[in-house]
């Protein structure tokens, strides 16, 4: 396996079929809790950093080994949405000084599934971005939908831990 297709599929999970995002998201999730167990937020954050770049690079080889754009095998993409929609979690858990190995049930549950949501039904900039030609696109349609993702469960932590209106 080429390691650009080895990067672009997160060593072959965007293979696994059907539904192909749903699988590369799921695999993200432990990835996304390791970085933060070991480095707190600050490695999620720079770890999310360098998978898109390294997600960009290995998506422009891909589609110009393949001729074909935004192919459902490649899920690095999906990858970084899911770390991105962490953000907050890890960043509030970190801040707070919880231990780095505390990630929360219904908070990465909400992520996933919001973000998902968001992926598949592609609102506003989401679709927009999708729309686009290149690898760039391919992965910021699913970067924006992450930061759709960390604005909501931003938000739903706030009211959950009675920030906004206690």
């Amino acid at each position: 396996m080429r390691l650009t297709r080895a990067i672009a599929t997160v060593a072959g999970v965007g293979l696994l079929k059907p539904a192909s995002g749903t699988w590369g998201s799921l695999a993200a999730l432990p990835l996304g809790y390791l970085l933060h167990g070991l480095g707190g937020f600050p490695l999620l954050f720079i770890g999310s950093l360098a998978a898109f770049a390294l997600g960009w690079w290995a998506t422009i080889r891909e589609e110009a080994a393949t001729g074909t754009h935004d192919a459902s095998e490649i899920v690095i993409d999906e990858l970084v949405g899911i770390w991105i929609a962490l953000w907050p979690l890890s960043f509030g858990l970190w801040h707070a000084g919880a231990s780095a190995w505390v990630f929360p049930y219904p908070g990465w549950v909400g992520a996933f599934v919001l973000f998902r949501l968001f992926d598949i039904w592609k609102p506003g900039p989401v679709g927009w971005a999708d729309r686009k030609p290149g690898a760039l696109a391919v992965m910021l349609d699913d970067v924006i939908a992450g930061i759709m993702t960390a604005l909501v469960v931003a938000i739903a932590a706030a009211i959950a831990h009675g920030v906004m209106g206690a």
